[in-house]
């Protein structure tokens, strides 16, 4: 009698329990490089210790604000990352993704083009990089890094512009080397990026703002003579 095709049982059971591929295992271990992580309760309890007892007496002493509520105090932390690489490296989103994610704690959300740019080859939704909005004790967290490990690992560091606020309060930070932030590995990374860090916080004026900053240790460059 001629053979079957039909599969037996035991050829069956051997595919069942075939070893996964390189490339799912590699799927496999991306997806779990992306996973976001719960913030440090030390360093959230700690910036909130640093506004309680540090940044509202200074705030309530200086502009002498009759309602308690109406102390500012920062509302949300956006980070931004551009990627115009994305339109020659398909990679770039992915890489990006696993490195702010580190940084942040938190996944990002991909922005996408609004409208197509023919001089920039560029086509209506063409992902063009990446967004994560942080509040509450993930915020706190980020904030804790951002000033007491990230920012004075720059090189000849002497402080932040003073000169980075919109007048509403808002302060945006641009960030020429994500490799500062210490969950960044140098020997794991495909290429240094730059991002914009931007602290929205509830300030109708700068003065508040960086008094605000300042005292939950924000790191601002001294005023020279004459500026």
């Amino acid at each position: 009698m001629p053979r079957s095709n039909r599969p037996t049982k035991l050829n069956t059971e051997e595919s069942a329990t075939k070893p996964k591929t390189r490339n799912t295992r590699k799927k496999a271990v991306a997806k779990e490089e992306v996973v976001a992580v719960e913030p440090n309760t030390v360093s959230v309890r700690r910036m909130r210790q640093l506004y309680r007892d540090r940044a509202v007496p200074q705030l309530q002493s200086t502009f002498g604000y009759e309602n308690p509520m109406a102390i500012p105090q920062i509302k949300k932390i956006v980070i931004n990352m551009g990627l115009g690489e994305a339109l020659t490296n398909g990679r770039a989103i992915e890489n990006a993704t696993q490195d702010l994610t580190l940084i942040s704690g938190q996944k990002p959300v991909v922005t996408r083009a609004r409208k197509s740019i023919a001089t920039f080859k560029v086509r209506e939704g063409m992902a063009l990089g990446l967004m994560v909005t942080l509040r509450g004790h993930r915020m706190y967290d980020f904030y804790d890094r951002l000033v007491n490990a990230s920012l004075p690992r720059i090189r000849d560091f002497r402080g932040v512009s003073r000169g980075s606020f919109d007048g509403r309060g808002n302060f945006s930070l641009g960030i020429r080397e994500h490799v500062i932030f210490p969950e960044i590995d140098y020997n794991t990374i495909d290429r240094i990026r730059p991002l914009q860090v931007i602290i929205v916080t509830s300030a109708n004026t700068n003065e508040e703002a960086i008094a605000l900053l300042e005292g939950m240790g924000m790191p601002f460059a001294r005023e020279t003579a004459g500026s």
